[in-house]
């Protein structure tokens, strides 16, 4: 059995890619209470360190290490501050590497790592996974190119160790050709009801920042990204859509019902079973939900990552 270490884990979204991919996960950590709630119902067996990662002084031996270090800092949704004590997690990870020297390393981040504010921490990221004995290579990817029901693009580093004397290759998009058309939000959200019970959604109402552009998509589109604030997610299909007024200012077209995704759709857009499980903690808030989901990465897209590693 392949096996893997998981550090920033959330709810599981890389790690039940790598499930999905033959691994057996031996440890995963994070310091959101309600990530390791949801993450135990699906994925049991493993050993989830709901602790600080500076606090972790041993790792289990592992074919390989994955990470998806928190991004705040690089999003560009959020504040863009280089010195935030956030955008250096990736130099934990690079200790558990150089503490576990599995045969590779994987690590997803936002596209906002990329951008020009930044490039030196993505450039010092790539030096010290060199340093630890790596061949380093990095791409943004789509999750839509791989079957996932929404644009989301994230940067994956992923590293092979240098005594194997092979580069990893990223894999080719799956879908949006001819051949395999694109996920839609239809396609994810089937069989599940078009208005859910209204504890598993957001229902309070459109602010104006909500309001300053379109949240809305059609059935056959791929959804928008979905992110980890309840007030932000998206609209679901069945909304009205809606019409620009003026610059920052949009509306919709009637005053038929609208509502956002529910946490669990948003689940399902991001490439999980549609039967994953919430549990009933004292964590459990609608909020938390909305939160775990949107701070994960599609399962799909990791597990093809994990699959292109040529070292297995």
């Amino acid at each position: 059995m392949k096996t893997a270490v998981s550090l920033f884990s959330g709810c599981g979204g890389s790690d039940a890619g790598l499930h999905a991919a033959g691994f057996d996960i031996l440890m995963a950590n994070d310091i959101i209470p309600y990530a390791k709630d949801t993450y135990l119902e699906n994925l049991p067996e493993t050993d989830y360190k709901l602790e600080d990662i500076k606090k972790i002084e041993h790792f289990p031996e592992s074919d390989l290490l994955v990470g998806c270090y928190p991004c705040q800092g690089f999003s560009q949704g959020g504040a863009r501050i280089a010195d935030k004590k956030v955008n250096y997690l990736y130099k934990e990870f690079a200790r558990a590497l150089n503490y576990i020297k599995p045969k590779a390393f994987i690590v997803e981040n936002v596209s906002g790592m990329l951008r020009k504010t930044f490039t030196h921490l993505l450039k010092d990221q790539i030096e010290i996974f060199t340093d630890a004995g790596y061949n380093v290579e990095y791409q943004l990817l789509n999750a839509a190119d791989f079957g996932v029901a929404q644009n989301r693009k994230r940067i994956f580093i992923v590293g092979i160790r240098k005594d194997f004397g092979i580069k990893f290759e990223f894999p080719k998009p799956t879908h949006g050709s001819d051949d395999l058309a694109f996920n839609t939000i239809k396609d994810a959200l089937s069989g599940l009801p078009e208005w859910p019970e209204e504890e598993e959604y957001y229902n309070e109402g459109f602010h104006w920042y909500y309001m300053s552009r379109n949240r809305r998509q059609n059935w056959e589109d791929l959804s928008r990204t979905i992110v980890s604030s309840a007030r932000h997610m998206p609209l679901h299909p069945i909304s009205p859509e809606m019409e620009k007024v003026q610059k920052d200012e949009w509306r919709f077209v009637n005053n038929r019902p609208a509502r956002r995704f529910s946490y669990r759709e948003a689940a399902c857009l991001q490439g999980f079973d549609k039967n994953i499980i919430f549990p009933d903690t004292e964590n459990a808030t609608l909020n938390n939900k909305y939160k775990v989901i949107g701070n994960a990465v599609p399962p799909p897209l990791f597990e093809v990552v994990a699959k292109a590693l040529p070292c297995f």
